[in-house]
């Protein structure tokens, strides 16, 4: 199918095949007779005021069909693999202060689908396509705890109406990425690396948290064409980079670096709606001390762990807990730890100093859907249930691998009054560490066949990081 999508000149044009081939896939999982109902998002207004937030359209919808405007319906005929856009109809003043009012078959064009219409229609629409069933979306995000939006309009009650088919389908059609999603997805990560970059160029003690994260924001949109990013961006220095979450209205990025303050900078772009989720660590002053390379070294050597051994057939929780051992064996020979690291893991020393998933899918959403769905493992029980899935990796799954060590002060003080948790540790030297803040390093990767392959492009090692900062190498 002709057509892309792109925010201009020298950004990704998003082939509007990519949803069309979701299309196709979806309707061969579904039966002649059933007719895919999904709702879009709708404007969101600012509390009681006629501001509205920039809308960002549903994941769902966009993966069917790509529409960026609020207030629309999609419907999927699976006989003929039909697909219709209902878009609202919009009064004769809109084109007054909002712009040119768009034809039923400009929308068509647009986005390469098989008919628009207008949403006062889609009764009439639907009656014609004879349907024996209307396939809705709902069900559980396993991540917010929140349930999918079901397409509701006027007169749904004429129809029979099925809710739960749909949603066990699309959601797994969603973890696997098509061709066409991943070159989305490499795209966004290689244009957040290059921001990640810019920001270790930028920092330096004397510069607040957020004029940091502006560095970041700026090169996104401006370089990118990212109008979004896919979450709020956490710029932790000093001991706020062992606030896992920090960066929300109450925590504004708004701390100083200072020189000695380890950075945690946790930032992903979104494009086309696709997300990249990127954390870097790195000193603000440039120049690891040899306690910030002991930690970060720790944490290099559990994300290596997993980009080693990381293939189709491997299981997720496997991967968690080989993370957990490669950095808890670093920290015994660092001297923080001591003890057989397979007891310390029994006894939870690493949700200690990790209280956090190795990691999670990546896609539409920063935090995937289908981690648990019913035809998948279980949650763990125990430590393992923090993991936001606990899959048997698959070729063509995008996961972020995010380790991380923190020196957090409430469990700290848990372990050392706990005894099985305070033998492990060497409290004199783990004492240095209190303040110290934390360190994670986010890659979003790439399931292939043969292993695992690596979207982010960003300096990894102490050597690279400190060349970087240094004199802005080149790096590829």
């Amino acid at each position: 199918m002709a057509g892309v999508w792109s925010m201009g000149p020298g950004t990704y044009e998003v082939p509007l095949s990519l949803f069309a081939k979701n299309r196709d896939r979806l309707a061969e999982k579904l039966k002649s007779g059933q007719v895919v109902v999904l709702q879009g998002g709708d404007d969101i207004n600012l509390y009681d005021t006629d501001i509205q937030y920039v809308f960002r359209q549903e994941a769902y919808f966009t993966w069917a069909c790509g529409v960026r405007e609020p207030g629309c319906y999609f419907a999927l005929d699976v006989k003929t693999k039909k697909s219709i856009v209902f878009v609202p109809r919009l009064p004769d003043e809109y084109e007054i202060w909002m712009g040119k009012l768009l034809s039923c078959q400009d929308y068509t064009n647009m986005y390469g689908v098989d008919e628009v219409r207008y949403v006062d229609e889609i009764c009439d629409v639907l009656k014609s396509l004879e349907p024996d069933t209307l396939l809705t979306l709902s069900g559980p995000n396993t991540d917010s705890g929140l349930t999918a939006v079901e397409a509701v309009f006027e007169d749904i009650d004429e129809f029979k109406v099925d809710n739960e088919t749909l949603f066990p389908i699309i959601a797994e059609l969603r973890v696997i990425k098509t061709p066409e999603e991943i070159e989305v997805m490499r795209y966004i990560c290689k244009v957040s690396s290059d921001a990640h970059k810019q920001v270790m160029l930028y920092a330096k003690p004397g510069l607040l948290e957020y004029q940091c994260e502006s560095v970041f924001l700026d090169y996104c949109y401006r370089v990118g064409g990212c109008r979004h990013v896919s979450y709020t961006c956490i710029c932790g220095s000093g001991d706020n980079s062992a606030i896992l979450h920090y960066g929300h209205a109450a925590a504004p990025n708004n701390k100083m670096l200072k020189d000695g303050d380890i950075c945690l900078f946790d930032m992903g772009g979104n494009y086309a709606g696709y997300a990249a989720d990127i954390t870097c660590s790195f000193p603000a002053n440039g120049k690891f001390t040899e306690d910030q390379k002991l930690i970060y070294e720790a944490v290099l050597a559990a994300r290596d762990a997993v980009i080693r051994q990381g293939k189709p057939g491997v299981k997720w929780t496997d991967m968690h807990l080989a993370a957990n051992r490669a950095m808890l064996e670093h920290l015994k020979r660092g001297g923080l730890l001591k003890g057989e690291v397979e007891k310390m893991i029994a006894f939870g020393v690493n949700g200690i100093l990790q209280p956090h998933g190795l990691g999670h899918l990546l896609g539409l959403d920063v935090h995937d859907v289908g981690g648990y769905l019913k035809h998948c493992p279980p949650r763990p029980s125990g430590p393992l249930g923090r993991l936001r899935t606990a899959r048997i990796l698959e070729a063509g799954m995008i996961l972020t691998i995010e380790p991380g060590c923190y020196f957090i002060p409430k469990l700290l003080d848990a372990a050392k009054r706990t005894q099985k948790l305070a033998q492990f540790f060497n409290w004199d030297v783990m004492d240095r560490f209190r303040g110290f803040g934390g360190v994670r390093i986010e890659d979003d990767v790439l399931i292939t066949d043969k292993g695992v392959e690596n979207l982010t492009f960003v300096p990894r090692t102490v050597a690279e990081i400190e060349e970087f900062m240094a004199n802005g190498a080149n790096f590829k």
